[in-house]
């Protein structure tokens, strides 16, 4: 088995362009799998995935990663299928485990215009910080697309940036005024530094800031501005689909500025409460404005 998963996750590499966090998840979920069942690849059949599922559970691991490691085994066995390795693909039959749909935290305009506006100074640091919290909130970009972003990819003309999303496919985002300026003002703090990098953000030795960072420069400012939680980078994000929905923007737009290939990931990661969607009811139908001239 360990032939074909190297050679699996060679696939995923070269032709999908899978991100070193999900090949190295890839490779933990396989390796599981494979230490779980000793089987020749051809004589694994939906029973052997399905004991692999109940051993995972009786491991107590959360839902959403058995599910994780269930799609990733399912990737395999269709690769291998699709490849001509097996006449058929044990994994169809298995069923997902049902898991509960978790949405994260979005915060509220205030919230989110304390949080920006709390990094101060005309330090690097300070300037560096504004622009990733203003960007990540303007564009709505994953942690790995803002850390993946290099100089060339702005047009500050335009005030556009190229973002590399998963599977490395590109996307052209807006970015806002504020983020713009708050780019602008962190430049020539970057050229300070005197590095060489095509990296957008750096860290303090000029290398290209890692995903860990931003998450720690995300939390940081958030405890500085007293927010009952932490939120990462992915706050953000959601907060930006929150707030442009609530604003009146389509799912669609919404879909394509956060790079999602389907609408219904779009739709797990937007959050419209009740007293929204009375609010459009009573604007938008028909009957609710008829009932309002009685």
């Amino acid at each position: 088995m360990q032939k074909h998963i190297e050679q699996f996750l060679e696939y995923i590499k070269g032709e999908q362009g899978g991100s070193p966090l999900t090949l190295k998840a890839y490779t933990e979920d396989l390796r599981d799998f494979h230490g779980f069942s000793d089987k020749n690849i051809k004589d694994i059949d939906n029973h052997d995935i399905r004991n692999f599922l109940a051993f995972l559970h009786h491991k107590k691991l959360k839902k959403t990663t058995i599910a994780r490691k269930l799609a990733t085994v399912r990737s395999f066995f269709r690769y291998l299928y699709r490849e001509g390795f097996l006449t058929a693909n044990p994994a169809r039959l298995v069923a997902t485990p049902k898991v509960p749909k978790n949405l994260p935290r979005f915060l509220s305009v205030d919230e989110v215009f304390a949080l920006v506006e709390k990094p101060q100074g005309d330090t690097f640091t300070a300037a560096r910080d504004k622009a990733i919290l203003e960007l990540l909130y303007s564009s709505g970009l994953r942690v790995a697309e803002l850390t993946s972003l290099d100089i060339g990819d702005l047009d500050m003309k335009e005030s556009l940036v190229r973002v590399k999303g998963k599977g490395m496919k590109e996307r052209i985002v807006p970015v806002g005024s504020k983020a713009m300026d708050a780019i602008r003002n962190y430049l020539p703090e970057r050229i300070s530094l005197k590095k060489k990098s095509q990296s957008l953000f750096l860290n303090i030795r000029g290398g290209r800031l890692t995903q860990r960072s931003v998450r720690r420069i995300v939390v940081h400012y958030s405890r500085m501005v007293n927010l009952n939680s932490d939120p990462g980078p992915h706050t953000l994000r959601h907060t930006f689909a929150t707030h442009l929905l609530h604003e009146g923007a389509d799912l669609r737009s919404i879909q394509e500025l956060l790079g999602h290939s389907s609408l219904s990931t779009t739709q797990k990661y937007t959050h419209v409460d009740i007293g929204h969607l009375m609010e459009v009811y009573d604007k938008a139908h028909p009957m609710a404005k008829e009932d309002e001239e009685e």
